[in-house]
């Protein structure tokens, strides 16, 4: 049973509106996830260690080479142009350690675990208690029942919610600091604490891992602590809080972007109509400009959600491959400039629009609450 949104048919690009709306993305595809990985060329498989640790020392460079030019400047012309490159490298460097949780990064274990704790503690996520709930989001992309990154609201759930927890979820920019309040308390209708090896995101066998994880995230902590007492609040805030804040900020709207504002609403699916295919298919790829090779092609995700076992230096030319095997359901993204303006347009109407799903049917789409359209429109015109 489907239930379309009053927006779905909106959208997309004129030359294409006719095609587009015979188009039903929401219809199995005629095609098999087996074909979408023959047309993948088999050396995009192959994980190369040295050439991963090639870009975790680029990148650890580039994060030290910043910090050292932004204390040797000392300038407050200076310091905003820091905090916007270095929290575009915490994002960089997050990338990476999300690549060791895949496994892509290399074959060995050992290799993944050190390399992904040694970079994501260093910017206070906890690797595998974010690991193991990421893996949960990929095992389940586009369920409404158990996704979990970004997953929409039921209606019921929705209207349980305060008029300050609804602000604070639909009105622009705040959802772009959700994601250590995520780490910690999750999203509303579900509970654990990705730093609780007890919490019910894992299973028994997982605890001593996200024990070791939790470990290394509060040694980290303490490090942040000792800097404040040996080197001052302000410069520990300069250095290395405020670009925190542009990584938490990047990280929500990439993550944000690959699942939602789309030009035409997708679907989202329950129980028998729901599977691995459907869901992944329902991601979206970004063109994110001249952040597409610092981010590590991170927007080409839609082959990675299928395939996240395929290295990031590879996505690009798999996700070609693939494509004519894809056809409609791969939705070619918008060229960017140099810097993805295009994109906030896309963050602002989905989060204004997007509220929740339906309680009822196995095929729903976003629905918008009136009141709180208004209401998010009018706090963003004030923004």
């Amino acid at each position: 049973m489907t239930f379309q949104d009053p927006f779905l048919n909106g959208g997309g690009d004129d030359n294409d509106n006719d095609n587009d709306n015979d188009f039903d993305p929401s219809n199995p595809p005629p095609f098999k996830i087996a074909e979408i990985r023959a047309s993948i060329p088999k050396h995009c498989w192959v994980k190369n260690p040295w050439r991963s640790l090639s870009f975790v020392l680029r990148d650890l460079l580039l994060v030290f080479t910043l910090a050292a030019f932004a204390l040797l400047f000392n300038s407050w012309f200076f310091w905003p142009l820091y905090w916007i490159a270095q929290g575009t490298m915490f994002w960089a460097i997050f990338v990476l350690g999300h690549d060791c949780g895949h496994g892509s990064f290399s074959d060995s274990v050992l290799l993944n675990n050190v390399v992904g704790h040694f970079l994501h503690s260093s910017i206070l996520v906890p690797y595998h208690g974010w690991r193991i709930s990421h893996r949960t989001h990929h095992q389940n992309h586009g369920n409404v029942e158990k996704d979990e990154s970004w997953v929409p609201l039921p209606e019921k759930v929705y209207k349980t919610l305060d008029l300050q927890t609804r602000i604070m979820r639909f009105t622009v920019p705040i959802p772009l600091f959700a994601y250590p309040f995520y780490l910690w308390w999750r999203s509303p209708g579900k509970e654990g604490s990705h730093f609780n090896p007890y919490s019910d995101l894992f299973a028994p066998n997982e605890r001593t891992a996200v024990l070791t994880s939790t470990t290394c995230w509060t040694m980290m902590l303490l490090l942040l602590i000792k800097s404040c007492f040996t080197f001052g609040p302000l410069q520990v805030l300069k250095v290395y809080g405020v670009p925190y804040i542009i990584f938490v900020m990047w990280l929500d709207f990439v993550t944000y972007l690959h699942h939602h504002g789309h030009e035409q609403k997708l679907p989202w699916y329950r129980s028998k109509e729901w599977s691995y295919l459907r869901g992944g298919l329902t991601t979206v790829d970004r063109d994110y400009g001249i952040f597409n090779n610092i981010h590590h092609d991170i927007g080409t995700h839609v082959i990675h959600h299928l395939f996240p076992q395929i290295p990031h230096y590879h996505l690009v030319e798999a996700t070609k491959a693939a494509k004519p095997v894809l056809g409609k359901y791969y939705r070619e993204p918008k060229k960017s400039g140099a810097f993805p303006f295009h994109l906030f347009d896309n963050l602002v109407r989905s989060i204004t629009e997007d509220h929740y799903v339906s309680d009822y049917g196995d095929i729903v789409y976003y629905q918008t609450d009136p009141a709180m359209y208004k209401l998010s429109k009018k706090k963003v015109s004030l923004f």
